[in-house]
């Protein structure tokens, strides 16, 4: 099955819309794990204006399922990894002004600069996830620098999902299969939520992890957290019919 790490940020964006500490970060994170969520993701940016720094510390002494740090590695974003030593990193090129990632790393331009940074944070036993587009250029890229694993970008599969599923799944099963024969291990997020979440699984080979913030934040203010993570959690029940 694969397994659902839940990106707090959304959590963090309304309580620092308010101040104070409602609704309380941590608190949700260890709801989240209680309700089924196999794994925890923040994306702390230079701004602080959701997930803040202190909060990447304050999660590292509770979150108990695996814990992702994903963001652009700034050189406060490296020290915050090295600090915290999750298990998995999930390097982002976000520009410092972006409102949301919107694009994957150019893993051959950038060859050299993301091979440093996965060598460095290997040798301190964080497993590297590198966000890339599903071209297949950039996966080779990325097995080449010596990452673990890629996250597929998805928002270009969620945005065509309605017109035309199948061409927009297309080029992600492409990029999952040669992930496959390259021995890199596979997740994926960006968009994903509960009307496409079920075909992307099914159709995307050796798919290990999703990451899934907005909308399975959004979906809670409807169903309730709890119920929201167990929906989801069935979308990618493999058994299910």
């Amino acid at each position: 099955m694969t397994r659902l790490s839940v990106n707090i940020n959304k959590i963090a964006t309304l309580r620092n819309s308010r101040g104070g500490n409602n609704p309380n970060v941590v608190k949700v994170a260890l709801d989240c794990e209680r309700f089924g969520a196999q794994g925890i993701t923040v994306h702390p940016r230079p701004d602080e204006r959701h997930i803040r720094y202190q909060d990447v510390l304050d999660l590292k002494e509770v979150v108990t399922t695996e814990f992702n740090i994903e963001g652009n590695p700034d050189d406060r974003f490296i020290k915050l990894v090295t600090r915290v030593r999750p298990e998995q990193v999930t390097l982002v090129p976000d520009a410092v002004d972006a409102v949301t990632s919107n694009a994957g790393w150019d893993t051959v331009s950038h060859r050299e600069y993301l091979r440093h940074l996965v060598s460095r944070f290997r040798d301190l036993g964080i497993r590297v996830s590198i966000f890339v587009d599903p071209d297949l250029r950039m996966v080779e890229g990325a097995k080449e620098v010596g990452t673990d694993r890629i996250e597929l970008y998805t928002e270009p599969y969620a945005a065509h999902y309605a017109a035309n599923r199948e061409a927009a799944i297309a080029p992600y099963i492409q990029a999952a299969n040669l992930a496959g024969e390259l021995g890199l291990g596979l997740n994926a997020g960006h968009d994903l939520s509960l009307e496409n979440l079920q075909y992307f699984q099914r159709n995307i080979p050796n798919l290990l992890e999703v990451s899934i913030g907005h909308a399975l934040i959004s979906d809670a203010l409807y169903f309730g957290l709890e119920n929201t993570i167990q929906l989801y959690l069935r979308e990618l029940d493999s058994n299910r019919e």
